[in-house]
């Protein structure tokens, strides 16, 4: 049986492409379409949609007024379509967190309006909010002092710590659902971390905006990361959405690594990009971590990082949006631990701390 769509855009040019898109795949079918949310109640209340596509910027009730209240009574799958403007990716994740699975620019249409190149992307995004799971939203504790502060009377050992600081390193992947999973794994940590690297699949303003979001939620310092700045430790340096971010070893550290080269697993920024330069330049000094996300990429990336003498964990079936990158990563050995995700950001710091006992034992 189709998935059944509905879509909900203030322009008729916009609800004819993409009636037209997802109408071209044979398992996806348009059942309706809304000029604003008022006629859209009443459509799903007849017509029972299995995804809906919403615009934000609509007459008669704003897109995010209009989610919130569908996810409070009727909680179903939404893909936001939005505009690629800095107020459009603002709001797109405050979508997000209000409870839509995932989100597309709006297609730029060119002389002929043809849309191909928009066209398998959304079919693949509607496909995998059908088979979502939209979570509740956790505030996650901030968890403290895991780290020994380096006023802490421990013998000697400040200048230890600080070495494991910057030696050591974090990575993250995800995709669909990620911006909340990230968000809530980095607002678990402390701001005395390793330096943390992120790829999320977003386009160019979008890391833009999450970036300064997660910078004003977390203790982390979080930023977009830039060609050839030295990580740092308590900063997190997310992938910008036009290039690849990979890390190289320098004296005392790492330093971020920007490439527009091809995508990799259709993507760009990828995360097995990351993970293997990962792999390659930290080796057992890494943790890589692989959250929620549609499709394979970062797998392979991360049981390079694995055999590598790396420490790997993946996000469980049961806290994922989209059980896609951590089961792949599964199936193919990838992953030495599974957490539910309110438990990802402890086990991360239970190893660092893990270490740091370790070495002023040794």
């Amino acid at each position: 049986m189709a998935i059944k769509v509905l879509i909900i855009d203030d322009s008729a040019l916009m609800r004819s492409v993409l009636t037209e898109v997802i109408n071209s795949a044979p398992d996806l079918e348009v059942v309706g379409v809304a000029p604003d949310p008022i006629a859209a109640r009443e459509m799903i209340k007849t017509l029972n949609p299995d995804v809906l596509t919403l615009d934000i910027e609509m007459p008669k009730m704003d897109g995010l007024d209009f989610l919130a209240r569908l996810m409070r009574l009727r909680p179903m799958p939404v893909v936001m379509i939005s505009s690629l403007t800095q107020r459009g990716s603002e709001a797109t994740l405050q979508a997000l967190e209000l409870g839509a699975v995932d989100f597309l620019p709006k297609p730029k249409l060119d002389a002929s309006g043809s849309v191909e190149s928009y066209r398998e992307e959304i079919c693949e995004k509607v496909r995998a909010a059908c088979s979502a799971r939209p979570r509740a939203q956790v505030k996650s504790p901030v968890a403290k002092s895991l780290l020994r502060e380096p006023t802490e009377p421990i013998g000697g050992g400040a200048d230890l710590v600080d070495r494991i600081l910057q030696e050591k390193l974090v990575v993250i992947g995800a995709s669909t659902g990620g911006t909340e999973a990230i968000k809530e794994v980095l607002c678990s940590l402390p701001a005395r971390m390793p330096g943390i690297l992120l790829v999320q699949h977003m386009p160019e303003m979008f890391t833009t905006s999450f970036a300064k979001r997660l910078d004003g939620l977390c203790e982390l310092h979080v930023k977009e990361a830039e060609h050839g700045e030295k990580v740092m430790p308590g900063t997190a340096y997310l992938a910008p959405g036009h290039s690849h971010l990979s890390l190289r070893k320098v004296a005392g550290g790492y330093v971020c690594e920007l490439a527009q080269s091809e995508p990799v697993n259709r993507h760009r920024p990828a995360v097995d990009v990351l993970f293997n330069s990962a792999a390659r330049q930290a080796g057992a000094k890494a943790l890589g971590v692989i959250l929620t996300g549609m499709g394979k990429d970062g797998a392979q990336g991360l049981l390079a990082m694995r055999q590598a003498g790396a420490w790997t964990i993946g996000q469980d079936q049961d806290s994922c949006v989209v059980y896609g990158m951590p089961r792949e990563a599964a199936l193919i050995g990838a992953l030495e631990e599974v957490a539910p995700l309110k438990d990802i950001g402890l086990r991360v710091l239970s190893r660092l701390r893990g270490i740091e006992r370790r070495s002023l034992k040794a």
